[in-house]
């Protein structure tokens, strides 16, 4: 049994990708296997012109659990007490959601029953998110002393601090509908449609021109991080580039003309 599973559909002149978390007996915890698997798989997505979009998702009860609770007490065996190899799992882990991040497709997580501490963490790191009816999403690592610190990164670049601080000291859990009022997902789909919604958004960008939408992607997370005034000075190249492309002329053309595009290089 494959730890992480491939599923490819076809779309348009392309496909979209499905990498579904294959170990429901540990809530598909991001054990250090399940991390290298992730992250080979991201290694090769960086590479690959045919991947329009990619869904994560989960077998099981569970989308994610976090980490493997009882993998991360084993490294403690080591003479320095663990220290080491936690240093190296969270830099593995850190490696592995920032991944997602610079990938050229958009990545859509699907989560269901539950996302917690990393499982939750997994979720904010990818760029939408369609999520089940009755999903928990949660950074409960403080119910048991361990701060979720490396979770908080990308779960405070989804939704409001006073909403994330709150949910990092309480441990608390919220529910789908919470999560998609503070952003951290973009729509809320019934279990049985789960599949079919996030296929539906894939879909939908992945029709997109796969030029514009690699170097739009790249530019969202580059200019959310700068000053205003340089925000507009980069993104302001990245239109002069993105106007120079020939399909971005084609498609243009075919708006004025009332017709398809026709595009060259997609």
């Amino acid at each position: 049994m494959a730890l992480l599973e491939r599923h490819d559909t076809p779309c348009g002149t392309g496909r979209i990708r499905r990498l579904h978390l294959n170990d429901p007996g540990k809530l598909n915890a991001l054990s250090d296997e399940m991390l290298a698997a992730l992250q080979a798989e991201f290694d090769a997505l960086k590479h690959d012109t045919d991947t329009r979009a990619v869904i994560i998702s989960g077998e099981g009860k569970a989308f994610c659990a976090g980490h493997d609770l009882k993998q991360m007490q084993a490294g403690r065996q080591a003479e320095d007490g663990g220290a080491a190899y936690f240093a190296d799992l969270f830099d593995r882990c850190a490696k592995m959601m920032m991944t997602i991040r610079t990938l050229p497709q958009p990545v859509i997580a699907m989560p269901h029953g539950i996302a917690t501490a990393a499982g939750c963490q997994l979720v904010a790191s990818c760029d939408m998110a369609v999520a089940a009816e009755g999903t928990r999403f949660g950074v409960n690592g403080v119910n048991i002393g361990l701060f979720c610190s490396t979770p908080m990164v990308a779960l405070t670049r989804n939704v409001p601090r006073k909403q994330a601080f709150e949910m990092l000291t309480t441990g608390e859990f919220i529910g789908s509908d919470k999560a998609m009022e503070i952003g951290l997902i973009n729509r809320i789909a019934s279990p049985e449609d789960l599949l079919f919604e996030a296929m539906n958004l894939a879909e939908t960008v992945a029709a997109k021109l796969s030029t514009a939408v690699r170097i739009g992607k790249e530019a969202f997370y580059h200019q959310i991080e700068l000053p205003l005034d340089e925000a507009y000075e980069y993104t302001g190249g990245v239109m002069v580039k993105n106007m120079l492309h020939v399909d971005t002329n084609e498609g243009i053309k075919a708006f004025i003309e009332k017709r398809p595009p026709s595009w060259h290089q997609d």
